[in-house]
């Protein structure tokens, strides 16, 4: 089968058909593949039906990986995404109803994550899309007296704010555990080593450093709002099989809702940040 790629839109996203793993677990297919990345921020590789010996060694040549925390996988530094209680804990399960609101990965690092391999095992029919949105293309759209407005603002960034969206019920103990994980304050304006600026928004981001809580709030809502606007966002409709990378460090992503019994089952990959965050 000849291989094919083409735009998803003009501000992120390439999809790639008729490629084989064979031919993406190569040097030259990473070497592609980041080019792609650089590109585009998003790249799907369709029904490449790539098996987790293959992700780990294409992973391996795209950067660090992550050992993940959790256990779930034979190869650590692989990561069960479920909410099936069956196939992972009630605990897990429950941080994940995160991942339905728009978030980048890492935001309360040091160093965000430079970027995520995922892939699909099995797919729920009636949800579970992945959306995806470019605050590159989204900062550079913005007017150029809202880009000085916002040109220096520190946010702090917590992992207790993005848990209270998808649990605004939670108890005491829950609120207790989500505040073990330590703040971070970032530059709402991240300005890359290569030149380009995006922005640092998403779940986490609790509150402009210095400012009122309400003005703090509508500031950071209002830019949300802005950088998930159809013409810089993308939306994807698993196939099992299905491969996507993406360039965490500009994009935001979100999984559009599914229930906890759907059989939705990804594997992923994360790559280890290299790039500090600096101010624009």
């Amino acid at each position: 089968m000849a291989v094919h790629s083409h735009p998803i839109s003009a501000a992120l996203g390439l999809e790639i058909t008729g490629m084989t793993s064979n031919d993406l677990v190569t040097r030259a297919g990473a070497d592609a593949a980041q080019a792609a990345l650089d590109r585009h921020g998003v790249v799907v590789y369709r029904e490449v039906n790539i098996n987790d010996e293959g992700l780990l060694e294409l992973s391996r040549m795209l950067g660090t990986l992550v050992v993940q925390p959790t256990g779930e996988h034979r190869y650590p530094e692989i990561q069960t995404i479920t909410l099936d209680p069956a196939k992972t804990n009630a605990l897990l399960a429950s941080y994940r109803q995160g991942n339905f609101h728009w978030h980048i990965d890492g935001a309360t690092d040091e160093t965000p994550q430079k970027g995520t391999l995922l892939t699909a095992r099995a797919v729920d029919p009636a949800g579970g899309d992945t959306e995806f949105s470019s605050t590159y293309a989204a900062y550079e759209a913005l007017p150029e007296e809202q880009k000085a407005q916002i040109c220096g603002l520190q946010v702090v960034h917590t992992f207790a704010h993005a848990q209270s969206l998808a649990n605004p019920d939670a108890t005491e103990e829950q609120r207790a555990q989500w505040n073990r994980v330590p703040a971070r304050i970032h530059p709402l304006v991240w300005t890359h080593r290569d030149g380009r600026k995006s922005m640092l928004l998403g779940a986490t981001a609790d509150e402009v450093v210095g400012w009122p809580p309400a003005r703090s709030r509508e500031m950071l809502d209002r830019l949300l709002d802005w950088s998930t606007q159809p013409q810089f966002s993308i939306r994807h409709q698993w196939r099992v099989g299905d491969l996507v990378m993406w360039d965490n460090t500009g994009m935001l992503h979100r999984a559009l809702p599914f229930e906890p019994t759907s059989v939705r089952l990804m594997h992923r990959t994360t790559l280890a940040g290299e790039e500090p965050v600096a101010a624009a």
